[in-house]
């Protein structure tokens, strides 16, 4: 080998990847305190976050207590199958451990059903302003994603159903959607489901699903038994605030967690994430005390957005979609005073600004920064 046409670029291993991999944009979350500080010269304490729909009140007292003790043992590796967090979900939940597969984040439990399932030439079918990890996880593994043009911004059901053919392997259903927060109510997504031929699998995103109001909450676990094809992912890192640990969990009929297991990395959960989601699925106290305050920022971002007479979408979700002139230089302008939020250029959604629902004060931060970013 000439290890000197290597070193000076002539010879790139790059070029071996997969073309449908070297064609995939990286995603890119959202930025950083630390980062808006180094380049701004801000202070971080300075600077408010509302872009990645983290839950603004921090980490529960129980779940504290539990990372505390579970330091003595960080030495070891934890436990591989999740004992203790599977049998806590599948108390929850009604469901046998076996059904339940643990993941790095909800995203894990995505890209391990992508690598399960998907091989070029499949397809996969996925709402237009939908989460971005589903075109990712797909072109991933060299399949083609589907993308069906969204209705009023959310997804267009009898569209996507019309758009499964006989190499359709998935369709990726986010309900509560992000970044639009819009929202099907279970009847029409059970009908939905039953409607998709049993051998592609429905995967239901339920990241959000904890926000809603809890008639409004999805039994989606208690439709595997009928639907073996529907998978069902939620995550740790929204409501239950464990965002940093990174643990989500998909629930599914047995024989599709088994193939999920047989790609899903060993020890691919911590073992601070596992004690901590056992903690945190118990205290119940702290999601619906997260859920009130939402509720709560939720109508007073909306009262500020009207008052700017801007225009935001109905929903369901910790965020809001917001329509504003000139989205770009008002993100650049928000980020000098010292507030981030998402832009969604990248969601097809070039005049829209996302905004966490944050803390009392936060939202206020946001409101003024923004009515002086819109005045120039």
């Amino acid at each position: 080998m000439n290890l000197h046409a290597l070193h000076t670029g002539s010879c790139d291993p790059a070029i071996h990847a997969p073309e449908y991999v070297r064609g995939i944009a990286p995603y890119v979350p959202g930025k950083p305190i630390a980062d808006l500080a180094r380049e701004l010269g801000l202070r971080e304490s300075d600077i408010v976050k509302l872009a990645s729909n983290e839950n603004p009140r921090g980490p529960g007292e129980a779940v504290r207590a539990a990372l505390l003790r579970t330091t003595d043992e960080l030495s070891r590796y934890p436990d591989g199958n999740g004992f203790a967090l599977k049998a806590a979900l599948a108390a929850r939940f009604g469901v046998e451990p076996g059904s339940i597969v643990l993941g790095n984040g909800s995203n894990d439990v995505l890209e391990l059903v992508t690598q399960a399932f998907l091989t070029p030439g499949d397809e996969a079918v996925y709402s237009q302003h939908a989460f971005a990890v589903y075109p990712l996880a797909t072109r991933a593994r060299g399949a083609m994603g589907i993308e069906v043009p969204a209705d009023a911004f959310g997804h267009d059901l009898p569209a996507m159903r019309a758009s499964i053919t006989a190499a359709t392997r998935i369709v990726f259903v986010a309900n509560p959607n992000n970044p639009t927060g819009t929202w099907i109510e279970p009847g029409t997504l059970e009908a939905f489901i039953a409607s998709v031929p049993a051998d592609v699998l429905v995967v239901l995103d339920e990241a959000y699903d904890e926000y809603l109001e809890p008639s409004d909450q999805s039994q989606s676990a208690r439709w595997i038994a009928r639907y073996p094809n529907l998978v069902v992912s939620r995550t740790f890192s929204k409501a239950y605030g464990l965002a940093a640990l990174r643990i989500g969990y998909g629930i599914m009929h047995a024989h599709v967690a088994d193939m999920l297991n047989r790609v899903r990395q060993p020890f691919n959960v911590n073992a601070l994430a596992q004690a901590a989601a056992v903690a945190a699925l118990a205290d119940t106290g702290y999601v619906d005390a997260s859920r009130r305050l939402n509720r709560e920022g939720m109508r007073s971002l909306e009262d500020g957005l009207r008052a700017l007479k801007l225009r935001s979408l109905p929903s369901q979700a910790n965020f809001l979609l917001v329509g504003v002139p000139h989205a770009e230089r008002v993100h650049q302008r928000l980020l000098r005073a010292g507030v981030i939020v998402r832009p969604v250029a990248n969601y097809g959604l070039p005049d829209w600004l996302r905004v966490t629902v944050g803390l009392p004060a936060e939202n206020r931060r946001f409101l003024d920064a923004l009515a002086q970013s819109l005045a120039g």
